[in-house]
């Protein structure tokens, strides 16, 4: 894309933050695993970031069986890799959040660019891009930059790609671990929807909300109400 370096961006974590992960895992793990699917879950999560932090760069898609495959195993719900690999498969399932989709037009409508900055594979993006009503402007997967928040580096290419002033950048997340964090580190406003009240300190958010519903007030108060 040009960068429009005088266009004001906010950018989304994707998955928490716009579209129901935990709903949706669970609807796509229960017909495998049952009522371990919450055990499941848990050990998922830690799975998931250990298999991120790997070299060489694992697709996502590879990510989500092996990560799904050992916290199965370590839940005492053993599934094969061809059963884990139902969650890939699936993944156009997951639903929007119905908060979502208000939130996003009220951002248009006031003249804001939209991004996405996701630890996602490009077609499972793709996917997911057609339950949104609109594209967004830039996407950023972690196929395009190998690598997984909360490394920098979805951060530092958007930042490049798009032209973008630090003054003119808020980054929208759920996730105070993959997202909120390393935004702070390198300097960038940051909104916490704070979707799942893990009560880490807020202090780590420029501003924190509880629903899509307030960031559209939370975005015009970090620029003001006029450029």
């Amino acid at each position: 894309m040009t960068a429009t370096p005088d266009a004001r961006w906010v950018t989304f974590d994707c998955f928490g933050t716009l579209v129901d992960w935990h709903s949706g895992f669970s609807a796509i793990l229960t017909p495998l695993v049952g009522a371990r699917t919450p055990d499941v879950l848990r050990a998922y999560h830690r799975f998931e970031r250990m298999l991120e932090a790997e070299a060489p760069h694992m697709l996502y898609r590879d990510v989500l069986t092996n990560a799904l495959v050992r916290a199965a195993d370590e839940a005492g719900a053993p599934i094969s890799a061809a059963l884990a690999r139902r969650l890939p498969e699936s993944w156009a399932s997951l639903p929007v959040f119905d908060d979502v989709e208000p939130m996003l037009a009220g951002l248009r409508d006031a003249g804001y660019r939209l991004g996405v900055l996701t630890n996602c594979d490009n077609d499972l993006f793709e996917q997911t891009a057609r339950s949104f009503r609109l594209p967004f402007d830039l996407v950023v997967t972690a196929e395009r930059v190998r690598d997984y928040k909360p490394s920098w580096t979805h951060f530092r290419f958007f930042s490049r790609s798009s032209g973008v002033r630090a003054s003119d950048w808020v980054h929208v997340a759920c996730s105070w671990y993959h997202d909120i964090s390393p935004a702070r580190e390198i300097g960038i406003r940051r909104v916490w929807l704070d979707r799942d009240r893990t009560g880490e300190d807020p202090a780590t958010a420029s501003l924190r909300v509880e629903s899509a519903g307030e960031v559209c007030d939370a975005i015009a108060t970090l620029f003001g109400s006029t450029r």
